[in-house]
């Protein structure tokens, strides 16, 4: 029990409260006025966060499993559905709840006006990432993927008289709908082979049988649907378009969470499933060379943008690379690694993204060279961008720093630690260009108007929302300074890292999974060392210094003459065509089979 409410209830109630809160909503929202509304939504929100923290607390004695209707599971009987939440699980559905908490509490007086659609369908998402970490059912994780897709959707084109924001939202429903049918033909290969979609039912039939070709193109088709999600390369396209269009605090979850879940799900689905039936040496050497080739396409492009929702946009993708580098090490130090490396990026870029929601509500620009030095006056917030790309570079003692720290631990390589230095570096610098030169004018004036046909801009971008505020209310900057904060405890509490470091133990625990879910026997294993070290920090300091070069040296330097035909080789690349972005999609799916099968 913790407190008055069992255990072995917060999962559900943690899906169901944001269903009820969302159902409210749609039902009485036209009715009611705006602050009730808005106070609805933010205690659900708030709700959530205790719920999931009562959970996160429950987990520290062994992961909490349940069996809806009561169907426990029997020999030679595969009906039933469980929900499994154990440290890591448990401490990802606590960050979407507080994500969506610090969006909605920012979209309180962000938006002049909005129907209550927007707050339920923020719920809804939260309902649909919520579901998915904790579900331990294979079909219910598509389930709940498409649910936070159907909802991710809508929320990317809210502005529906705005073409722009149509397109972006027809780009991201296409490409993942595509990638939700190659999972959903995963699944239904595995359930043929086994006749069970539960994970635990799942390994139980599949332990001490080889990598068979059906089962291997099961893995693949499950893995697609999960990284179009997660917007690895090739499968990223959809993502900046996405970014670009939908409202700031939206983005705070898209970055944050949604596209993280993707990585979530390939790892889940890995140590649970899989683990045992396909050679670590694949798994590693494909997993590693998609998070090699994210994280440095996605710096590369995050540095030559200038609309800077699309510069953060492309800066995740990099940070996905560095997400799946942490998978590919198949360790529990890997994914501690890369469990404190996702909540401190989905901290600091979500403070980043909301203050680029500020800039637009004020200026209708998010174009770097057009805004520059026009928000000199905004010390503030020119102070708390700084403060987030320096974050976003792996800062020490932020929790960036601390999760690239543990992850270049994992890999045990020089080369994979150049990266990570090189990918923090390009994609901080990149964010602090913008910070010097909006919010403090430095470098020389640019000429806005002297632009590829290629590129966007952002430069008429209409504003989320009307009137714009001339002073930032107290709802909009507490959404941001906490998330700033939360992303330096990250870094800063031993326990958190700690944490992670148990949760990471217990999520490669393939064994003591399959058999606390069907048995209810727990057991424990070593959790690997989570703690700060003196080459961690020299590392995080040299990315720090780095960004602070890129960004004066995109500032000051004069590029040479062979950048011009690259960048516009990349943004032509990135054509926006749903067709371009589904073959792309077939090649990388194709590309994945083969790296295993080398």
């Amino acid at each position: 029990m913790t407190g008055i409410l069992s255990a072995q209830a917060l999962p559900t109630l943690l899906i169901a409260v944001p269903v009820a809160g969302a159902s409210v909503l749609l039902a009485t929202g036209r009715f009611l006025p705006r602050r009730l509304v808005d106070a609805i939504a933010v205690g659900v929100a708030a709700i959530s966060v205790v719920l999931a923290a009562l959970l996160l607390a429950a987990t520290g004695s062994g992961r909490v499993v349940e069996w809806a209707g009561g169907w426990q599971p029997k020999p030679h009987l595969v009906v039933g559905i469980v929900l499994v939440a154990d440290r890591t699980g448990a401490g990802l559905a606590l960050l979407v709840v507080a994500l969506a908490l610090c969006a909605l509490l920012f979209s309180w007086r962000y938006f002049q006006s909005v129907q209550a659609h927007y707050q339920a369908l923020i719920l809804l998402f939260t309902a649909g990432m919520t579901g998915f970490v904790l579900t331990g059912d294979l079909f219910d994780m598509f389930v709940f993927f498409e649910l936070m897709g159907a909802a991710a959707y809508a929320l990317t084109g809210f502005k529906i008289e705005e073409a722009d924001s149509v397109q972006g939202g027809l780009n991201f429903g296409v490409i993942n709908s595509l990638g939700a049918y190659l999972c959903l033909c995963g699944i239904g290969l595995l359930y043929a082979r086994t006749g069970a979609l539960g994970l635990p039912q799942l390994s139980t039939a599949l332990a001490g049988h080889g990598a068979d070709p059906l089962v291997l193109a099961a893995f693949v088709l499950i893995c697609t649907g999960w990284l179009v999600k997660a917007a690895a390369v090739p499968f990223h396209f959809w993502l900046a378009d996405a970014h670009a269009v939908a409202p700031a605090p939206v983005c705070v979850l898209f970055s944050g969470v949604m596209a993280p879940l993707g990585v979530y799900g390939v790892a889940r689905v890995y140590w649970v499933v899989f683990h045992g039936v396909l050679p670590d040496d694949a798994v590693h050497r494909c997993m590693l060379v998609l998070g090699v080739v994210t994280a440095g396409f996605g710096a590369v492009m995050c540095v030559i943008q200038r609309h800077i929702k699309r510069l953060l946009a492309y800066s995740t993708i990099a940070h996905i690379g560095l997400f799946l580098l942490g998978f590919a090490a198949l360790s529990a130090a890997g994914i501690a690694g890369t469990s404190v490396y996702l909540v401190g990026h989905a901290a600091v870029k979500g403070a980043l993204f909301l203050l680029t929601g500020l800039l637009l509500s004020r200026y209708e620009s998010v174009d770097e060279l057009g805004l520059y030095g026009r928000a000199r006056g905004k010390r503030v917030a020119g102070a708390a961008f700084v403060l987030g790309a320096l974050a976003l570079s792996g800062m020490p003692p932020f929790g960036t720093g601390l999760g690239k720290s543990l992850i270049d631990d994992a890999g045990e390589s020089v080369p994979l630690t150049v990266l990570t230095v090189a990918v923090s570096a390009l994609t901080g610098g990149a964010a602090l260009r913008v910070a010097f030169r909006v919010y403090f004018g430095l470098g020389p004036e640019p000429h806005p108007d002297l632009t590829a046909p290629e590129e966007v801009t952002g430069r008429d971008e209409q504003p989320d929302a009307r009137p714009p505020h001339d002073r930032t209310p107290i709802s909009m900057a507490a959404a941001i300074t906490v998330l700033l904060a939360g992303g330096l405890a990250a870094g800063v509490i031993p326990a958190f890292a700690a944490g992670a470091g148990r949760g990471a133990a217990a999520f490669v625990d393939q064994r003591g999974y399959v058999s606390q879910a069907l048995t209810g026997i727990a057991n424990s294993v070593a959790p690997p060392p989570t703690e700060w070290t003196t080459t961690g920090v020299l590392l995080g300091l040299l990315a720090t210094a780095l960004a602070v070069a890129v960004a004066f040296g995109g500032l000051y330097a004069k590029a040479p003459n062979w950048v011009r035909p690259v960048r516009s080789g990349l943004h032509r690349l990135h054509s926006g065509h749903v067709g371009d972005y589904a073959a792309w999609l077939v090649f990388g799916s194709a590309a994945m089979a083969g790296l295993l099968l080398v």
